[in-house]
């Protein structure tokens, strides 16, 4: 199963923190425009991504919620049908939520830099440290932090949970 370590902060200097990851990108950014419904699940999450040219993919994956870098693990399954199998979902397991977002998305070596604005909760970054089958967690934990420096971001300023979780609580 595929692996990463990730971060998710609040953007509290937006601007800055957004020209910084872009100064870091070694290629143009990506802007994408998702739509993520969660689902109900008994370990983990998985959600629906729904992007703009109505294409989509099903992702699930295991973390732990807690504040600073963590590992995940994921599965991701291109969708031809989105919509349909958001119906067919929606019936069998019932929506935890719907998170949208304006993501871009910056690569810095191994890593995904993502500069979230999530509708109702506001601007975030992400790190997303991509790990080898044969890497350490502590490798990618050594990256997110290098990164997390370069970026200005605080451990004050880290997020826990998942955007849905978020929004629940929001």
């Amino acid at each position: 199963m595929p692996r990463n370590i990730e971060i998710k902060a609040r953007a509290l200097n937006w601007e800055r923190q957004s020209a910084l990851a872009h100064d870091l990108s070694e290629r143009e950014p990506q802007l994408l425009m998702q739509e993520d419904t969660f689902f109900n699940v008994s370990a983990g999450w998985l959600k629906l991504r729904i992007f703009e040219n109505s294409s989509g993919e099903l992702i699930h994956y295991e973390r732990e919620n807690r504040d600073g870098p963590r590992e995940s693990r994921y599965v991701r399954a291109p969708i031809n049908d989105p919509q349909a199998l958001k119906t067919v979902l929606t019936n069998a397991l019932g929506i935890k939520g719907i998170i949208r977002k304006k993501r871009t998305v910056l690569i810095v070596g191994p890593s995904r830099i993502h500069l979230d604005e999530v509708e109702g909760l506001g601007t975030f970054l992400e790190i997303e440290v991509v790990l080898d089958s044969d890497q350490s967690a502590a490798v990618g934990v050594g990256i997110a932090e290098e990164l997390m420096a370069k970026l200005e971001i605080r451990k004050e300023d880290l997020v826990a949970s998942a955007y849905v979780d978020l929004m629940e609580t929001s």
